[in-house]
């Protein structure tokens, strides 16, 4: 018999735990609206009447006026909160008021394009006007291409489409960006690091075409909560941005709890399996028919949780009424998963990120997180999809022994105390702004004395010129390939040559599935190497370096592949430095060399190590910007070498974690290098550098916030509960050979912060 126990059961079932370490309520709230605005056409007002609108949250109504007297806006509001009316209202009442006008909108995927193409497209039939709004993407047929450049009202696209397919042709898009007037930047957050300093490339050729056809659209820009979201819009525009954050949406009761697991190895502070952890949980809810969400980090472990859970539920309900939603699906089955979910058909999803981002779903009443995503942003996002409404709802989010875990788990007041995180871009990374210079060049020649919105760049169109990629002709410089630039350069990476992966599954038919930077390539296209893709496994069967091409064939086997790298780092220049404590932080240019050495095979279920072998690749270089924290030679007086290596180590570990914490970039964007004697100093230093080449910011926020990322570094280890150090804080198990690596960070911390307890140990 089901529906035994409701949610507030289960809820207070819950609380007894005493695996939950922390309990966050955030108390349900009542809308806060504003009045239609006056000068709405009546056909609009209709449409949102059929839908049951009469008011506006007053955040709508905000953006709506700004959006209105001209202004760029950035609506900053929660899950759920309506955003889609803060550009939706002002681009069709700007259609009323002038039937040819444009609106351009970009949206990070294909799947989210879909979903708001649909809702826009309902709004227009409810109001029985001429306006034509289409997706224009990779899936769209040729057919229909040019009935979308010639009549669409609305395109609905996505950066890549625009800087390959849109941008590069934009003579046949003349209808478009002659009337252009509203752009819209949806999911703002998600244009960090790389991608967001190629995307706001990408927006500066955008408004080059738009002056050229004399147009100057507005642009709206939604995101989620981010630390500095009118900073990043306008960075990524290039102009200046009305923050609009008075969100009038109402909010259920929502409790948010952080569930850390049982340990089961005291010494080494290891905890029981958080996936297993995750299905216990689940199938909780599940087997009382409450609609849940799990996410997975990876496409692989949402097919484990998919199985594991369907297994446990078997007895209690269909077991297809519990789907995965990942990458890898044909839009078709998504969009089919979408609408079970809405009708309350499938009660249970496992999802990737995937269903992160607004994609409607309905109303779930538990999200389950396995392991903290790597962002604030992110996991309030995936927060928000349980209790879309106005009920209750439930958060579970199930550490991971990682020290990222971890050490937000013991800050909670890191976590629910705002948003600390600042999404950085560097659109004039040097590999960044020449790839789009390029670009810019083909679309349009550059005249002597124009800027790039703003940027000078005259003396990298002579350096182009001098390279033959350019010519210049009566004052304009012109594009002089045949083929176009846009097609080799991937907005997903820095470095300009990437590694092609071909799929040789099928015989005699090899199909390219993707591509990969050379450097990243290294650890994880060698040969033998388990690559996933869409949540298939894939094993490297050759890797051939010197036409940049990975040859693989589909697999299944029930382990993945993990490469050492050795690194090797030297300091071409300082540029910044200050002492800190009793030692010194230093930020420059560096030039690292890598080399991939052996990788190993780790069982998906049980991490154990079940294999390894070499790796025989050539040594990369990369050009990039980092930090060094230096330190006295007299603090390691009387230790060997080895010693040293393994406190600098524990030291790397843990200040890589706290780092990306900090400056919201994921683990493989910043890497720790400790050098027992640092060639440019000759002292014991831990370097933590970008790792894509020219930088992209990093490490210059990093030496700004430094200090504090110590102090946060010093009590996460010091507050862990192991005795001599553990895979969770220093990296290193047990005391190892009696070094007591532990104690030596906490000490080398305490000076760095210029703590009183910073006698060092004997």
């Amino acid at each position: 018999m089901f529906g035994k126990k409701t949610l507030e059961q289960l809820v207070a079932e819950l609380r007894n735990d005493k695996q939950v370490t922390y309990w966050h309520e955030i108390p349900e709230e009542e809308a806060k609206t504003a009045s239609m605005p006056t000068e709405i056409d009546s056909k609009i007002i209709h449409a949102l009447k059929q839908r049951k609108i009469d008011n506006l949250y007053t955040h709508q109504k905000s953006a709506y006026t700004s959006v209105m007297r001209g202004e760029n806006v950035v609506a900053v509001t929660p899950t759920a909160s309506g955003k889609t009316l803060c550009y939706n209202l002002p681009v069709l009442q700007k259609h009323m008021n002038n039937p040819s006008s444009r609106a351009l909108y970009i949206f990070p995927t294909k799947a989210l394009a879909q979903d708001q193409k649909a809702e826009l497209n309902e709004i227009i039939d409810e109001m029985e006007v001429e306006m034509n709004s289409y997706t224009y993407d990779g899936d769209t047929p040729a057919s229909i291409r040019q009935v979308v450049r010639k009549a669409g009202h609305v395109v609905i696209t996505n950066p890549d489409m625009l800087h390959a397919a849109i941008l590069p042709h934009h003579t046949k898009w003349i209808s478009l960006f002659e009337n252009l007037e509203t752009v819209v930047v949806d999911e703002l957050h998600t244009y960090r690091g790389v991608f967001g300093s190629h995307v706001a490339n990408v927006i500066r050729r955008l408004k080059r075409i738009c002056a050229y056809y004399g147009s100057k659209p507005t642009f709206i820009c939604t995101s989620a909560t981010i630390a500095n979201p009118k900073e990043l819009s306008s960075e990524l525009i290039g102009e200046h941005v009305q923050l609009i954050d008075n969100n009038g949406a109402p909010k259920g009761k929502k409790n948010f709890v952080f569930y850390n697991p049982p340990i089961v190895h005291k010494q080494l502070n290891i905890r029981k399996n958080s996936t297993k952890v995750v299905n216990e949980i689940a199938s909780k809810f599940l087997k009382e028919k409450i609609q849940t969400i799990v996410f997975a980090r990876s496409r692989v472990r949402v097919e484990i949780i998919l199985s594991h859970l369907q297994e446990l539920v078997k007895h209690e309900i269909n077991k297809q009424s519990i789907r995965g939603y990942r990458g890898g699906y044909l839009p078709k089955q998504r969009r089919e998963i979408e609408r079970s979910l809405r009708s309350g058909d499938t009660i249970g999803v496992v999802s990737t990120n995937a269903l992160e981002l607004g994609v409607d779903i309905g109303q779930l009443q538990v999200c389950v997180m396995n392991g903290y995503p790597g962002s604030i942003a992110s996991s309030w996002q995936q927060a928000g999809r349980a209790g879309r409404r106005q009920d209750e709802s439930l958060v579970i989010m199930v550490a991971t022994s990682s020290p990222l875990d971890q050490y937000l788990f013991q800050h909670p007041e890191f976590f629910f105390g705002g948003s600390p995180e600042t999404a950085r871009i560097n659109k004039n990374n040097l590999i960044i702004l020449v790839d789009h210079l390029k670009c810019a060049a083909y679309e349009l020649p550059f005249k002597r004395g124009e800027t790039f919105d703003g940027h000078e760049v005259e003396e990298i169109l002579e350096y182009l010129t001098e390279e033959r990629v350019l010519y210049e002709n009566n004052q304009r410089w012109y594009w002089m390939n045949a083929a176009f630039p846009a097609h080799n350069i991937s907005l997903r990476s820095a470095a300009q040559e990437n590694v092609v992966i071909i799929d040789q599954s099928v015989r005699e038919k090899h199909v390219v599935i993707g591509e990969m930077d050379t450097f990243s390539a290294m650890t994880l296209l060698h040969d033998e190497a388990i690559y996933l893709h869409e949540g298939t496994q894939y094993q490297v069967e050759y890797l051939d370096w010197d036409e940049k091409k990975a040859f693989v064939r589909e697999v299944d086997v029930e382990y993945f592949t993990d490469a050492n790298l050795a690194v090797n780092l030297k300091v071409l220049e300082i540029d910044k430095k200050r002492p800190m404590g009793n030692h010194e932080i230093q930020y420059g240019d560096v030039m690292v060399t890598a080399m991939a050495t052996i990788f190993k095979k780790i069982k998906l279920e049980t991490f154990d190590n079940i294999g390894s072998g070499p790796i025989h690749l050539p040594e990369q270089e990369l050009h990039s910007n980092g930090i060094a924290v230096t330190f006295a030679e007299e603090v390691f007086e009387g230790k060997n070498d080895d010693h040293v290596e393994q406190v600098l180590m524990g030291l790397a570990h843990v200040l890589q974690h706290v780092s990306c914490v900090h400056v919201m970039c994921d683990q493989k964007d910043l890497h720790a290098v400790p050098e027992v004697k640092a060639i440019h100093s000759q002292r014991p230093t831990v370097f933590l550098y970008d790792r894509y080449p020219g930088g992209i910011g990093l490490s210059e926020c990093l030496f700004d916030q430094i200090e504090e990322i110590l102090q946060d570094a010093l009590a996460y280890v010091s507050k862990c509960p192991c005795s001599d150090g553990c895979p969770s804080c220093v990296g290193i198990g047990g005391s190892d050979a009696g070094q007591q690596v532990k104690k030596w960070v906490v000490n080398l911390l305490n000076e760095s912060v210029g703590g009183k307890n910073s006698g060092m140990l004997n």
